[in-house]
């Protein structure tokens, strides 16, 4: 019996859509699902002439959800849910993968332990860490997870604030015994300074970040800061670094920290139907956990070494 002309769509083809909404592209949902790209292709037009309309446009970073596909995205996570309770021998075991994207210090020392304490509970959760410093993505495809500096405008997403953490200067021991510990900020004019690359730096907060320090020649750039730290380790010159990651290290010293200590902020994004998934919500729990666990050290308020 048929109910008017209505069409229902296959289980197949939204789980189909479900797996590229995940990750933004036909090759990798293919790979994730074991089938290959042609049927990928197939199977998000089968949907399309379904439901009378795109579900998937094509975005910078990939394919990203239409506000149909938006819809039709809800009823294939019920699907993915049905199916996981028919083969689950434990009720309350989580699997899947969760993406992430966060800067390279968050992600080495935030990211890391959190992704490893929830695998200790969920095995079958795996976690992937992209490490990447930019603004919130208006369209994210294949992440479920972004970790951004400064409170992020975003749509159709929400935005949880973790914690705030703080820059400060730092210098080797070996430079400041050949040049000097800087006793006022106007004394740093004379150092050579060591950042991100003015050109590819596209996060308002880290990029106002300098304007706190008088203006002073740049030394070694780049986008990740674990070389910023090992550059100032070096002797390049004068490091703004994050303290959590610059204070492990004992032959950095910190320089004028009643003067110079710059506050900024950790934003969690992600699209609301991310966060209903499970693995995700327990993801994003331990990150909280761990935030919570270390706000001394991101905020450099312990400022002993390791031995």
């Amino acid at each position: 019996m048929t109910l008017g002309s209505a069409k229902t769509p296959s289980a197949d083809d939204l789980l189909v859509l479900l797996a590229v909404s995940r990750t933004g592209r036909y090759s990798s949902a293919a790979e994730d699902l074991g089938i290959n790209h042609t049927t990928i292709s197939r199977r998000i037009a089968a949907l399309e002439n379904t439901l009378g309309g795109r579900v998937l446009t094509r975005g910078a970073g990939g394919w990203e959800l239409t506000q149909l596909g938006r819809g039709a995205l809800t009823a294939a996570e019920a699907v993915e849910d049905a199916l996981r309770a028919l083969v689950s021998t434990d009720a309350g075991a989580l699997e899947g993968v969760v993406r992430i994207s966060a800067t390279d210090g968050f992600s080495a020392y935030i990211a890391a332990p959190a992704a490893a304490r929830v695998q200790r509970s969920h095995p079958r959760v795996s976690v992937e860490i992209v490490a990447v410093t930019r603004r919130a993505s208006q369209q994210r495809s294949g992440l479920d997870i972004e970790i951004v500096v400064g409170q992020p405008q975003v749509h159709r997403a929400e935005a949880i604030r973790l914690g705030d953490y703080r820059l400060g200067l730092y210098a080797s021991r070996t430079y400041l015994q050949e040049h000097g510990m800087p006793q006022r900020p106007a004394e740093l004019s004379a150092h050579p300074f060591i950042y991100f690359i003015d050109s590819m730096l596209h996060v308002d907060d880290l990029d106002l970040a300098p304007n706190f320090t008088p203006t002073m020649r740049q030394s070694v750039t780049s986008t990740n800061v674990f070389v910023h730290v090992e550059a100032t380790r070096a002797s390049a010159g004068i490091g703004l670094l994050p303290c959590f990651m610059a204070d492990r290290h004992r032959d950095l010293n910190r320089i004028l920290p009643d003067a110079i200590a710059v506050k900024l902020t950790y934003w969690l994004v992600a699209r609301t139907e991310a966060l209903r998934r499970p693995e995700v919500s327990a993801v994003v729990d331990a990150i909280r956990s761990v935030v919570d666990e270390q706000r001394s050290q991101l905020l450099g308020e312990n400022n002993s070494r390791p031995e």
